[in-house]
């Protein structure tokens, strides 16, 4: 599948995960540890290691590859600034996926996440083939709820002790978005 790359707003380009980003994903994840640590699992160190990012991105590139995942960082001046993924994708007559994404602490609040989310909906429908995304946020994100109500994303439900965020079971906010309704193409 050809996800393709797309310019944002600031010279920021969204493209595909490439094993060659180990190197700049461990330095993006190690530049925003306190900035994300509210709204993600708790890590292992050896995650805030090149190595261990060379392993995760073999595993979604390999998931990719099987049509399970589609992956993309967000790059600016050679550094990756931010990540934005489909997840657990299902075709047939449901076609749908998980959308999670995040940008750096020093990228914050200039329209990258909603371009982002934006194009990967586009993309979603016309190069996966996808009629639905689901997103679900810690219920004290706001912006990330902004972001997923500017891109046409609908609550659809709060979703209680739903993820094991920052060290402990957190309730969600659960959003949708249909792309299209169209007939399922084989």
């Amino acid at each position: 599948m050809e996800i393709g790359s797309e310019e944002l707003p600031g010279g920021v380009i969204l493209r595909p995960a490439a094993q060659g980003d180990a190197d700049a994903l461990c330095a993006a994840y190690v530049d925003n540890r306190e900035h994300l640590e509210p709204w993600e699992p708790r890590r292992p160190e050896d995650f805030f290691t090149v190595e261990g990012q060379r392993i995760r991105l073999e595993e979604k590139l390999r998931q990719f590859a099987e049509g399970r995942l589609v992956p993309w960082h967000f790059e600016s001046d050679g550094r990756i600034v931010g990540a934005i993924t489909l997840s657990g994708v299902i075709l047939g007559s449901f076609r749908s996926a998980y959308l999670g994404y995040w940008i750096a602490a020093d990228r914050q609040g200039r329209g990258l996440a909603t371009a982002a989310v934006e194009r990967v909906c586009r993309m979603a429908r016309e190069r996966v083939g996808l009629h639905r995304i689901e997103a679900t946020t810690v219920v004290d994100n706001g912006g990330s709820q902004r972001v997923l109500e500017k891109c046409g994303f609908e609550p659809i439900g709060l979703a209680p002790r739903y993820l094991h965020i920052d060290g402990e079971w957190r309730d969600h906010r659960m959003f949708q978005k249909v792309l299209h309704d169209d007939d399922p193409q084989p």
